[in-house]
């Protein structure tokens, strides 16, 4: 826990080390992004059976919804939330596997300059430990990406800042329209 807790405070020491920096550079990149990574499995994706009511004076003020709805399965949520810009990384994804775990590494290493260096924090999950992702990794230029691994029994909302948000994203992410 102790190395998580290292990293939070690089990103406060940074952020400040920025600030001041802004005056004199605004176009400097920072050389590190810290993102906070997790997933959240087994959500469930449900479609409307009717389109949504318009308003109606005196019935209903707001967009009526029809009670019925169909099952569309599971899906996996991935997310990872930039703690330097706050910019969210996620993806919606039919499973979690190694293979959607790499993917998602590619999503970040094409969104930041070659010269950033990457830095996740994230649990130690199968998919994120597996061959096949340590395989991509050996592949990648040293120093790109780097693992930062909770402890197994920490609490998520200590562990990850993606956590706490995961359930805002996850309406956001999964809610679908009838075709």
């Amino acid at each position: 826990m102790a190395e998580v807790l290292c990293v939070y405070r690089e990103v406060a020491l940074l952020k400040q080390a920025a600030r001041t920096q802004d005056s004199e550079r605004p176009d400097a990149a920072p050389a590190v992004a810290i993102i906070s990574y997790d997933e959240k499995p087994g959500i469930q994706a449900l479609a409307t059976t009717a389109p949504d009511l318009p308003p109606k004076s005196m019935r209903h003020p707001t967009f009526a919804r029809d009670h019925e709805y169909v099952r569309l399965g599971t899906l996996s949520l991935l997310a990872g939330i930039d703690l330097m810009t706050g910019v969210v990384h996620a993806s919606v994804e039919k499973r979690h596997r190694s293979r959607e775990f790499v993917e998602f590494l590619k999503r970040l290493d094409a969104a930041y300059a070659p010269a950033t260096a990457i830095k996740i924090i994230l649990d130690n999950h199968s998919a994120h430990i597996s061959k096949e992702t340590k395989a991509w990794l050996t592949q990648q230029p040293e120093g790109r990406f780097t693992f930062v691994f909770t402890p197994k029994h920490a609490p998520g909302s200590i562990s990850s800042k993606v956590s706490s948000r995961s359930s805002h994203v996850r309406s956001f992410a999964t809610s679908a329209s009838p075709p």
